[in-house]
């Protein structure tokens, strides 16, 4: 990984499927998770532990902890797009936050993942090889920098301490 590291990654983009859908028209709360998944997805990609990792590795990242924050609806057809932030990473896990907007940049969710790095064979928590390390360190260094939204590390109904003024 030469190149630049996007910071804070923008490259996913989907459209609210019919399938996603309730009897609102709108996207269900459950799905919410599945396109906050899938724009993770391209965030672990660029990391190096994606579905193409654990092909040839037999190691895959595991989702142990998620917190979704639901901030506007989305209706079938609308486009959204993710901004994902990788906020910490050790040896073994990485946390990440995804904002996702609607195609004319409002709120509409928050997701916040922990994910462990897991010998999928063994079914057993372990370290990073080291190639996964140093590109882990690259992002999260290239990420450091960002800011990190009030509501990060809170729980459900957790209201954010104020700001200084």
């Amino acid at each position: 990984m030469a190149e630049r590291v996007p910071a804070p990654l923008r490259a996913y983009r989907t459209t609210v499927r019919p399938e996603w859908t309730d009897y609102n028209g709108h996207l269900n709360d459950g799905c919410y998770a599945v396109v906050l998944s899938e724009a993770n997805e391209l965030l672990l990609e660029l990391l190096g532990v994606s579905a193409e990792y654990r092909r040839t590795t037999g190691r895959a990242m595991f989702t142990v902890e998620a917190h979704l924050r639901f901030l506007a609806e989305a209706a079938q057809g609308e486009v959204l797009e993710a901004e994902s932030l990788l906020v910490d990473a050790d040896t073994k896990r990485l946390r990440v936050h995804t904002l996702l907007r609607s195609a004319a940049g409002r709120p509409v969710a928050t997701g916040e993942h922990l994910y462990l790095h897991v010998d999928a064979d063994q079914g057993q928590v372990e370290g990073f090889p080291p190639a996964v390390q140093r590109v882990v360190a690259r992002v999260l260094a290239a990420h450091a920098g960002l800011e990190r939204p009030a509501h990060l590390g809170l729980g459900v109904g957790a209201r954010p301490a104020p700001r200084p003024v």
